[in-house]
Formats: C-alpha cells, sequence, structure tokens
C-alpha cells in the first residue's frame, strides 16, 4: 500500500509503515515539507495512488464533500506520544489494510476503535 503521512503525524509513523513494506511517505519529503498545503497534499496522493494519513480534519471534510483526496486515513487519538500511536497501527493495521482493500475510502483509528465509513 501507499501513502503519503501529513505534518500533524511524526516521522516515526512514515518510518513504521515503510518497515513494513508499505510505500510511505512523509510531508517532510516533499519540496515544501510541512508547509505543504492541504491541495498540494491531495494532488501528490492522487498522482502516486496514495492513502492520506491524518489528523487534520481538512482532509475528513474535503473527502466527504468533494471526494478528494480519494482515500483517507483519518487519526481520532488526540494528542498522543508516538509510541502509542505505533502501538495501535501495529494493533489494528490489519483491520486498515482490508478496509482499503475491500475498497472503503474512508477509515477512522481512535483510541479504541477503527471506523469504517461508507
Amino acid at each position: 500500500m501507499k501513502f503519503i503521512v501529513d505534518a500533524h503525524l511524526p516521522m516515526a509513523l512514515k518510518n513504521w509503515l515503510t518497515n513494513c513494506g508499505h510505500d510511505a511517505i512523509h510531508t517532510r519529503d516533499l519540496p515544501e515539507k510541512n508547509l505543504t498545503d492541504d491541495q498540494e497534499i491531495i494532488r501528490v496522493a492522487e498522482k502516486s495512488g496514495r492513502i492520506v494519513v491524518s489528523k487534520d480534519s481538512d482532509f475528513h471534510k474535503q473527502h466527504v464533500l468533494f471526494g478528494r483526496p480519494e482515500r483517507v486515513l483519518m487519526i481520532t487519538t488526540g494528542n498522543i506520544v508516538n509510541k502509542e500511536l505505533i502501538k495501535l497501527f501495529e494493533n489494528n493495521f490489519d483491520a486498515i489494510r482490508q478496509a482499503f482493500e475491500d475498497e472503503y475510502k474512508l477509515v477512522e483509528l481512535s483510541n479504541s476503535s477503527i471506523i469504517i465509513h461508507e
């Protein structure tokens, strides 16, 4: 799977995804780094078939209203230390992957659950 991790999330998440064999980039990898605006993140995601991983509710709103970005993994954990975030991914990634493989477009990961939006 291919991901673009937004600025509000740590490089450690990008590294974890990469170490699991996925093609992941972080906004820090882009020319404008963490100053990359949402529309450019969407453009990069669409051009390269990436899932946008973000805490920014603007991506959720844009997806619901305009279908862009095409696929979004919303992180709704609030403030969380990197180690706990990675643990959440370790414990829930099989279900997240399955949801996207089943062609769901909007998946939400919270501290206590995964929500798959129709």
